[in-house]
């Protein structure tokens, strides 16, 4: 029986905005925190990107608890990071404006590598985590190219071009809490990069509805069209849009089978189907996952579902569980 499971994943979605000031011929810097929020957060950046986490992505301020203490700062310092940049788009009105704040983050990555990390709470969060932990720096700044390069094509056309995107965004966080933990694998990090790609694909399963609501499509056009699905039914009728269901049936299915090669990971490296303890933290990312899909399989996947957009109430005994079994 194939499980079609969508993460418990909400789509994380940040308040925080900078203040611009556009000179002339140069792509303006920000320097300084620019809300209330940040500015308090300069007093403490871990318990600042510890709360932006635990408010904008509570499956993984749920999985934290299973990090040893003394990794769990830079865990919501990488954590924040990715949430801040997966929501740029969703939070200014032009690309101009979001251009800038990608090249912000850019720019911070080389400071935080020479040392000077500008004065936002996430920045110095990350810049203790890359002195205590030695993080590479070319995997944070691949998310933040793969980030910007969404600005410019936020729907995908083809699987394999949202692949790509999902292995340098949400499976390149992955590689950088494998580093945290200092576990070098290619085992490990084939694995992840499959789960990330699920992850990705679930996420934006469940956003489904809020994208259709603001007249985008997520899932790739050469799955819609297969099915027949008129992208303004779908924004207008939503899961009465005629070939919806077996769109949203094949996306969740694709998902499903990265799950299942991440799993086969370690099969193939005589693990059976468990997962070395020291990675177990990393790999219970997949656990959201399973169990969204899981939960969209039951209800003829039907996307719309409201009820979907639920937090499961049985997900951190999950978790917790699974992290036992070493099981994901």
């Amino acid at each position: 029986m194939i499980l079609r499971v969508k993460p418990n994943f909400t789509t994380a979605q940040i308040t925080t905005r900078f203040s611009t000031k556009v000179a002339s011929s140069r792509t303006p810097r920000y320097r300084t925190a620019s809300t209330a929020s940040e500015t308090a957060g300069l007093a403490n950046p871990a318990v600042y990107c510890r709360d932006l986490v635990r408010k904008h992505d509570y499956e993984s301020y749920m999985i934290s608890h299973f990090y040893p203490k003394e990794y769990q700062d830079a865990y919501f310092a990488i954590k924040a990071f990715s949430v801040e940049l997966a929501t740029v788009q969703d939070h200014v009105s032009n690309t101009m404006i979001a251009k800038m704040r990608m090249q912000f983050w850019r720019d911070t990555i080389k400071d935080i590598q020479n040392g000077r990390p500008p004065r936002h709470p996430i920045s110095l969060a990350l810049h203790q985590a890359c002195q205590q932990f030695h993080l590479p720096s070319y995997h944070l700044k691949r998310v933040v190219d793969a980030r910007d390069a969404e600005l410019h094509t936020p729907t995908h056309l083809t699987v394999d071009s949202l692949t790509a995107h999902a292995e340098s965004t949400s499976s390149t966080v992955l590689y950088l809490l494998l580093s945290l933990l200092s576990l070098p694998s290619s085992t490990l990090s084939h694995a992840a990069s499959h789960l990330g790609v699920a992850q990705t694909f679930t996420t934006l399963l469940r956003a489904l509805p809020f994208h259709a609501k603001n007249g985008r499509m997520i899932i790739p056009a050469e799955i819609t069209a297969k099915h027949g699905v008129n992208q303004e039914e779908v924004f207008r009728q939503g899961p009465h849009a005629q070939g919806i269901e077996d769109a949203v049936f094949e996306f969740a299915t694709i998902a499903n089978d990265h799950m299942i090669t991440a799993r086969e990971m370690f099969k193939e490296e005589g693990m059976g189907e468990t997962v070395p303890s020291m990675a177990m933290p990393v790999f219970l990312s997949g656990i959201p996952v399973t169990n969204y899909l899981g939960r969209l399989e039951k209800i003829n996947f039907n996307a719309f579902e409201p009820k979907l957009q639920l937090r499961d109430w049985k997900l951190a005994w999950l978790i917790w569980r699974d992290y036992y079994k070493r099981k994901f």
